[in-house]
């Protein structure tokens, strides 16, 4: 069978170098893929938000699933241009139609959806230009500091964590006058929750579904989780303090209640679900959804698979997962990942990259690569994922950053201290 896979970052990499491994898989086709992807299956030259280049792809390809890696397809709406057009309607694809992709596409309704089905939560309002003159004071009845979101996919931007009420006060003004587009068109300012986070993912059918390796990720590109937020600088699964006592909290309190949830409001999902939660003293509590698999929580989840992944992505595409197994491996996997210099901010682009055939023991996942000539050079800000086995987290950690440092471009980075918090 011929699958496509939609995107080009670590992730994508992640399900290429898994779903090449399945004997039901005969070509894997990503559109537009990276590097690494480039050495498992063909790279096509198409934007996975152009649904009609994408459309042709399936047709010129013979694809029969789709599998979409990011989030900006879903929340447009992939799903139902498949559904709404004669010929791609009978292919499957592995990711929500546009009102389930709401849970990662607004905020707000993420929000209403978690307090209606009554999901722990933090407290929150929302806000837009005709109320807005009522933030101040919903700010000022929180205790520092101040979760502000905006509403919309913000390329990672749109949550800001503050202290001082002033900074807050003119935050809101400035997303609700423009500064991160159509997708700050409403605010939403949330009570601020002090625990620990984890990611916890699902695959389901609209009926059933299938617990997947839980995750931690680092954001902050620092050391000690300081400095800006980024699109993740590492990551570990599995999660020391995510016990059997704690996941069966977490089935029952938060994954059950939202596929009832679903359910009730007549949204049928298939797909991935990302829990973004946080530990407040043993409870967990809902943070954000997402809808798809996380990155790079990715390059630790599907590693730790054992058993077919595609089996799964079958399952979905024919409604019967119910009947599928998933087999994990009880060992680490942890992941360094290697920046660009600047990232988050301004970086260059176009470096060579060396030593990629010096690594041991560990699979390298390109997230901002490509091939220029006969060489592989940088094309993003996350530019490669190293993810390594071990008995104990710090194995793991060791092997990450011992094949870290057989790598190497001009300028770059990556954080020292994944997994300190553990």
């Amino acid at each position: 069978m011929n699958i496509l896979i939609l995107g080009s970052g670590g992730r994508e990499h992640a399900l290429t170098w898994k779903l090449s491994q399945s004997k039901k898989v005969s070509r894997i086709f990503i559109g537009p893929g990276n590097a690494g992807t480039a050495e498992l299956g063909t790279n096509l030259p198409i934007n996975p938000e152009d649904f009609e280049s994408v459309g042709r792809a399936v047709r010129d390809n013979d694809i029969k699933i789709v599998i979409v890696g990011p989030e900006a397809p879903l929340v447009s709406g992939i799903h139902d241009y498949f559904l709404a057009d004669g010929f791609l309607k009978s292919i499957p694809v592995i990711g929500p139609s546009k009102s389930a992709a709401r849970l990662e596409g607004s905020k707000d309704f993420a929000k209403d959806f978690l307090t209606r089905h009554g999901i722990p939560t933090a407290a929150y309002k929302t806000f837009d230009k005709s109320n807005a003159s009522l933030a101040p004071a919903f700010l000022r009845s929180l205790e520092p500091p101040y979760v502000i979101k905006a509403d919309g996919l913000a390329a990672g931007k749109g949550v800001l964590i503050i202290k001082d009420i002033a900074e807050a006060e003119r935050e809101v003004n400035d997303i609700l006058g423009g500064k991160f587009g159509t997708a700050g068109q409403k605010v939403v300012i949330e009570q601020f929750l002090s625990g620990i986070e984890l990611s916890v993912f699902v695959i389901t059918d609209g009926h059933s579904y299938i617990l997947l390796p839980e995750a931690k990720d680092y954001k902050r590109v620092g050391a000690g989780d300081t400095g800006l937020n980024t699109g993740g600088m590492g990551a570990v699964s599995p999660v020391s303090f995510a016990g059997k006592e704690f996941m069966a909290r977490v089935k029952e309190r938060i994954i059950d209640p939202t596929m009832k949830g679903l359910a009730e409001d007549g949204i049928v999902y298939k797909g991935f679900i990302f829990f973004g939660l946080i530990n407040v003293g043993g409870d967990p509590f809902v943070i954000e959804y997402n809808a798809r698999l996380g990155d790079p929580e990715s390059e630790v989840v599907i590693p730790r698979i054992r058993s077919d992944l595609f089996e799964l992505i079958e399952g979905v595409a024919e409604g019967n997962l119910s009947e599928r197994e998933i087999v994990t491996d009880p060992g680490f996997f942890t992941t360094v990942m290697l920046v660009s210099g600047g990232y988050p901010g301004s970086y260059e682009k176009g470096i060579e990259i060396s030593g990629l055939g010096k690594t041991s023991d560990c699979v390298v996942f390109h997230a901002g690569t490509k091939i220029s000539g006969n060489k592989v050079v940088t094309s993003g800000g996350r530019v490669l994922a190293v993810s390594s086995p071990g008995g104990t987290m710090k194995e793991a950690l060791e092997g990450s950053y011992r094949n870290a440092r057989l790598l190497s471009f001009d300028k770059m980075y990556f954080r020292p201290d994944i997994g300190f918090d553990l």
